[in-house]
Order: structure tokens, then C-alpha cells, then sequence
């Protein structure tokens, strides 16, 4: 491909930056104010995003300007690639801040394990400032963040990383559901009640296997993008999901989810914590480090 050819197919990145702002505020007006221009601006940048990708990606309601189903589909592709950006932006314009540590996390270790936990290390740290951002974990894109925490078999490239908790999983639901379906005596009662699937079916199935049940090669339920939206269903009583038990440590106290089974499947799969081969820590960030390896998942178990 020469020169030309390849100038011709890379995306008018003008254009893509302005459909993204429109599609993440859902309006023209709420993006032009962002970008400082003028909301006629907003829409011819988006007919020439049209013209390029050949595609309708939006359309006229009364007067408001919406996604249609080919919008949605193409911002859902890039919105991630942005979060990037705008992270590794953000990140470079306030790197004088010395006493700034960022962390990039899956949103269930955060929301469940590591922000609960997070005022122990600011009390033993004062004046440090933690940034607390999305680790993109299908990818694991370069990320901007000082720390991060991933899941997967450990191997990054530039990056160093060191096993912080199992990801073995165990099935678990809501009291309600069990007061609504009846107590699960059997692993095989499974086959005929809700699963929470997170991301993909084929854990349900690894596990289900793993166990000696028979199942139905393709396996029905709810799918959601990721754990956290998962065990926001199995709390409200929608199916059983497969959760990783220190996660869930404080629901589990609280009664608020019912483990159904020991058995746990284990996919080779942990959670690791994780920082950039080419650079040193700061103090702040070595302390963080230092902080997680010493007993966060111990502590919530």
C-alpha cells in the first residue's frame, strides 16, 4: 500500500473526535460546548464520518439528532480507544504533581475490594493523591497508570507483574433467589434455573463440566460486560453467577449472597498486580505497591 492508498484509509480523526463527543453527551449542542464549536460544525463533521465509513450513523427524531443502530455499534468500538487517550493525557499533563499515584483497576477489584480498603493506605500516606481509572482488561492497552491491577495468565509485555489473588470461581445467588426457586441441592438443578454470564457463556459451561453436569451445548441467561454488572444481577435476584469469593467477602458476611456449591473451577486465570518494566516507581507508587502485596486480598478473605 502506497502513501496515498493509506492516507485514503485511515478515518478523518477530526470527524471520529467529533462523533465521539456527540455520542458519549447524546447531543450536538452538549458536544459542541465540549470542542468549542459550533453546533452546524458538529454536523458536518458528522456527514463527513458518514461519507467515509459509508454508513448512516445517525438520524433525525423531531428535532434531536440520535444514534442509529450503526452509531451505537461504532461508538461502543471506540469509546475505549478515547478513555485511553484521555487518561494518557491527563496523565502526562499532571505528572509534576510528584505525590500522584494512578491505578488502573477492573471495576469489581475497585468497587469491591480496593476503594473499601483504599482510606487504610491514604491514613498511613497523607497528602498522597490516588487516580483511580478502568484497566481496558480485554487488551490491556498501554494505560498511563503508574499501577496496575489486571486479570489474565500474567504475561504483558513491558510489563512486570506478581500473582495477587486467585481467580478460581464459585457459584453463588441472592437469598431471594433461593427463596423464590427453592434451595439448590444439586449442581444439576442448575441446568434449569438463571445463569449470570459474565462477558462470555463458556465459564458457566468450564464449570458445569468441571463439576460432571451434562449441559445443553449452548447455554442460556443473561450476559453482561463484566463481573461487576454480573453481581449486580445475582444481588437483585435475577440467576446465579460465578463469582471469585474474595470479592465478595462483605456481601458473603452480610448474607446478602448464598454460596450453592465448594466446588471451584479454576481456568489458570488470576488476578495480578502489575507495573511498567521501563520505569522506576516514586516513593508514593512504591509505597502503593508495597501496600497491595502486603495484605489487601489476605484481608478480605
Amino acid at each position: 500500500m502506497n502513501k496515498k492508498e493509506q492516507l485514503d484509509n485511515d478515518p478523518p480523526l477530526r470527524a471520529v473526535r467529533t462523533f465521539e463527543a456527540f455520542a458519549r453527551h447524546g447531543g450536538v449542542n452538549t458536544a459542541a460546548r465540549e470542542l468549542d464549536v459550533s453546533a452546524s460544525a458538529i454536523s458536518h463533521q458528522l456527514r463527513v464520518l458518514e461519507e467515509f465509513l459509508g454508513q448512516s450513523l445517525t438520524s433525525r427524531q423531531g428535532r434531536n439528532l440520535v444514534l442509529t443502530d450503526e452509531g451505537r455499534e461504532y461508538y461502543r468500538a471506540i469509546r475505549s480507544a478515547f478513555a485511553v487517550l484521555r487518561s494518557a493525557t491527563e496523565h502526562v499533563r499532571e505528572k509534576s504533581a510528584t505525590r500522584q499515584i494512578t491505578i488502573s483497576l477492573i471495576p469489581m477489584f475497585g468497587i469491591n475490594l480496593f476503594i473499601p480498603r483504599l482510606g487504610e493506605f491514604l491514613g498511613e500516606n497523607p497528602g498522597v493523591d490516588v487516580n483511580v481509572t478502568y484497566a481496558n482488561h480485554r487488551s490491556y492497552p498501554s494505560d498511563a497508570a503508574d499501577i496496575s491491577i489486571r486479570f489474565g495468565t500474567g504475561h504483558w509485555p513491558g510489563y512486570h507483574s506478581e500473582p495477587l489473588m486467585s481467580g478460581e470461581v464459585t457459584a453463588w445467588c441472592s437469598p431471594a433467589f433461593v427463596a423464590h426457586h427453592g434451595v439448590i441441592e444439586a449442581p444439576e438443578a442448575l441446568i434449569d434455573l438463571p445463569l449470570l454470564h459474565d462477558e462470555e457463556r463458556g465459564t458457566w459451561a468450564q464449570w458445569l463440566q468441571s463439576v460432571g453436569v451434562k449441559h445443553p451445548a449452548a447455554l442460556q441467561g443473561l450476559l453482561f460486560e463484566d463481573g461487576q454488572l454480573a453481581l449486580t444481577a445475582a444481588l437483585n435476584g435475577l440467576g446465579c453467577a460465578l463469582l471469585r469469593e474474595p470479592l465478595i467477602a462483605p456481601l458473603r458476611d452480610r448474607g446478602e449472597l448464598v454460596k450453592l456449591f465448594e466446588h471451584a473451577l479454576d481456568d489458570g486465570r488470576a488476578y495480578y498486580l502489575c507495573r511498567r518494566a521501563d520505569g522506576e516507581l516514586s516513593r508514593e507508587g512504591l509505597n502503593l505497591y508495597t501496600w497491595l502485596k502486603r495484605g489487601l486480598v489476605r484481608s478480605a478473605v
